[in-house]
């Protein structure tokens, strides 16, 4: 079994095991303990310890704290096939997760295309969710009103992946070398991105199976039909209370797709981080903390201000 995460990158606080769900074992960061679950789902090409700053603070705050690697990620399992990538069936593992822990109630925190499976896992009431956490991703009816050609060309490598094989090969080449540096490259912050957190993204692409199964999640949803299935579903309101954290840098996604979230969330707090990028809960995860702590808590959830060489999480008003 290939040590994604070397022992120098570990917090001893988190502690990794394996979980049996939905036909398939996933591995999973856990710490903390108590009845009440917080689930993080990571997004592409991500991997479990790109929650390694949230899941200590939200241990503190009374919860057991779980961070799944999905199907197809880490060392959890990579069933073959586009139709085992299905947005339903991404939703089950999550489902079944949370069954698992035996935990009475749930948050959930999602980036990316975590956060993809959460706006659905919210709509379709799954699982009952107490609080839900997005990062950097819209709700899909907000992202499909906000679709402009600014959005069109940010959104090359989704018609990209639907190229059978193509992907793969071009990312996979010298061990996944290219992996390496996507996120300290399109970072604002390049510095909360060294060699060491790198090695880790690429060493988890780098495995048997795994860039088909990252390519393969975004194939589901355009080329197998999940997005046209869930749109025939409808959009009903999410009655969730539901924070939004979203980097204006985000090189993927405009700041228009977030503009109208509210129509479709009855509870909804937004707090835009400017100068920050898509991967916002590593490139900050201080002013991140900051606002989900207070959320979850009940308090008024911090804004974020520029402040030259020092950007600060401050008390809103």
């Amino acid at each position: 079994m290939a040590d994604i995460v070397p022992a120098s990158e570990r917090d001893p606080r988190i502690r990794t095991e394996f979980v049996d769900a939905n036909g398939l074992r996933f591995e999973v960061d856990k710490c903390g303990e108590g009845d009440r679950l917080a689930i993080c789902l990571h997004g592409f090409p991500e991997h479990s310890y790109s929650w390694r700053y949230q899941l200590p603070v939200l241990a503190d705050l009374g919860y057991q704290v779980w961070a799944p690697n999905l199907r197809g990620y880490g060392n959890s399992s990579k069933p073959d096939g586009v139709g085992a990538y299905a947005i339903e069936t991404l939703m089950e593992d999550v489902a079944q997760l949370i069954d698992a822990s035996g935990c009475s109630e749930t948050i959930m925190l999602a980036h990316d295309w975590g956060a993809v499976i959460a706006w659905y896992f919210a709509m379709r009431q799954i699982r009952p969710l107490e609080h839900l956490v997005i990062c950097n991703v819209p709700h899909p009816q907000s992202m499909s009103q906000g679709f402009n050609l600014e959005q069109l060309k940010k959104s090359w490598y989704i018609f990209f992946f639907q190229i059978p094989s193509l992907p793969e090969k071009l990312f996979g080449r010298n061990e996944a070398a290219a992996m390496r540096d996507v996120m300290r490259n399109s970072s604002s912050d390049p510095g909360q991105f060294p060699d060491e957190v790198c090695e880790v993204y690429r060493r988890n692409a780098a495995q048997p199976g795994a860039l088909t199964a990252m390519v393969n999640y975004y194939r589901a949803l355009v080329r197998g039909g999940g997005a046209k299935r869930q749109r025939d579903l409808g959009f009903p309101i999410i009655e969730t209370p539901t924070l939004m954290v979203w980097g204006e840098d985000d090189v993927a996604l405009t700041k228009e797709t977030t503009y109208g979230t509210e129509n479709f969330v009855r509870d909804l707090t937004i707090r835009y981080l400017p100068k920050v990028s898509h991967w916002v809960q590593q490139e900050q995860p201080e002013a991140v903390n900051a606002m989900m702590s207070a959320f979850l808590q009940g308090r008024p959830v911090p804004e974020f201000r520029w402040h030259a060489e020092l950007h600060d999480p401050v008390e809103a008003a």
